[in-house]
This record gives structure tokens, sequence and C-alpha cells, in this order.
């Protein structure tokens, strides 16, 4: 019978190819709801208006992995790298949170709604309600693009990657942040900001298993996962 090390080895190799997937596929969902809202101009309810929004939830849910990979690679730059990833990876999350409540919301409004002017009645309705508006769809959002540019722009003055990442993150929020027409633009920066650090993840962790596998550790244990965090 194999070892318990031997079973949790395939997971552990899923689990990295998973994150290492988040890193283009969150982007790609977000190219995908600036194409799908570009291609629907009345911005009402129907199929256009509900599948773009699913794919902006996944994004956003996908950019929450990305955001924990970010962090390991980040780690162990010593204590004021690990409090600075820490507070960035925070703030990304909670952005990317904002946002896929932000997403939920429009998705049940174009479901409940007739017309674009039911949604705008409905939507009037929830973000009337007190700390809706700032913590959903204005404030909250802004959390993510401010953690994401954060991490990044660390990675590349700790001289982990290029210091054309953070620039293409600062270009790509500031495209969507003129008009949410140029979000797929801004998408196509986030991916290639992003794509190769997914990779940059994925070969570090396999060369630590490597590392504790000839070691005669487990890297699925308790101690193999605090030496690849």
């Amino acid at each position: 019978m194999a070892g318990a090390g031997t079973v949790r080895r395939p997971w552990g190799r899923r689990w990295t190819a998973f994150v290492r997937g988040a890193f283009v596929a969150a982007p790609v969902c977000l190219l995908v709801y600036g194409v799908v809202r570009l291609a629907d101009p009345d911005h009402g309810p129907g199929p256009a208006w509900t599948f773009g929004h699913l794919a902006l939830a996944a994004g956003v849910g996908l950019f929450g992995v990305v955001f924990l990979g970010l962090r390991r690679l980040a780690v162990p730059a010593g204590r004021a790298g690990r409090v600075g990833a820490g507070v960035a990876t925070g703030l990304g999350l909670a952005g990317a949170a904002a946002a896929f409540a932000q997403a939920v919301i429009d998705l049940v409004v174009g479901l409940r709604s007739a017309d674009r002017a039911g949604m705008d009645r409905l939507f009037e309705e929830i973000q009337s309600r007190p700390g809706v508006e700032p913590a959903v769809y204005s404030v909250g959002p802004l959390l993510f693009y401010v953690g994401l540019l954060w991490i990044v722009t660390q990675l590349a003055a700790g001289r982990r990657t290029g210091v054309w990442r953070p620039a293409a993150v600062l270009l790509g929020t500031a495209v969507m942040g003129v008009s949410l027409d140029l979000i797929p633009l801004g998408a196509l920066l986030f991916c290639a900001a992003l794509a190769p650090l997914g990779r940059d993840l994925a070969a570090r962790e396999c060369a630590a298993r490597a590392d504790l596998a000839y070691s005669g550790g487990d890297p699925y244990g308790a101690a193999g996962l605090r030496a690849v965090a």
C-alpha cells in the first residue's frame, strides 16, 4: 500500500497547476466580461448581462487565488517583506470580495428586472442602503487595484520580477479607470504581467518539493507546507 506522502503528492501538483492557471484565467475572465459588455450597448437585463457578470464573478474569485500565490512569491523577502506582502494581500482580497459582491448584486438585479429602467430603480434602492455604495461600488473595489499594484511592485523591488510588470498593472488599472470600455485592454495588460509570475510560482514550488523529496521530507505534510510557504 502507498504511504500517506505518496497519496497526497498528486493533490499538491494539482493545486500548483490550478494556482498557475489562475494567473491566466483570472484576467481572461475579466477580458471576457469586458468584451461581452462592449457587445451589449444597452447594458440591460438578458443573457449578455448574465453571462458577462458570471465571467466577472469567476475572474474576481480567481484573483483571490492569484493574491495568495503572489504572497507566496513575496514571503521570503525578510520580516518587512512579509509584513508588506501580508498587508497587500489583505487589501487585495478585501477589494476582490467587494468586486465579487458587486458582481453578484448586478447578477441578481439583472435577473429580477424586466428592463433597464427596472434595473436602475433596483440599483438605486440597493445603493441607498447605508454603507453599500462605498463598500461595494467605490472604495471597496479600489483596494483590489491597490493591493495588486503593491505586491507586484514589491516583487519588482526585490528583483523577483521585472519592473515592466508593475508598470503593466498600473497601466491596466489606469485605462480601466479612464473608461469601462477599455476593460479588455486592461485585462490583457494584467494577463501579460501576471501569467509569467504564475509560471515562476509553479517552478519554485516544484523545486521546493523536489528538494524536500530528495532530503526525505514530506512536502505535503505540515512541515513541508511551511517549507514552501
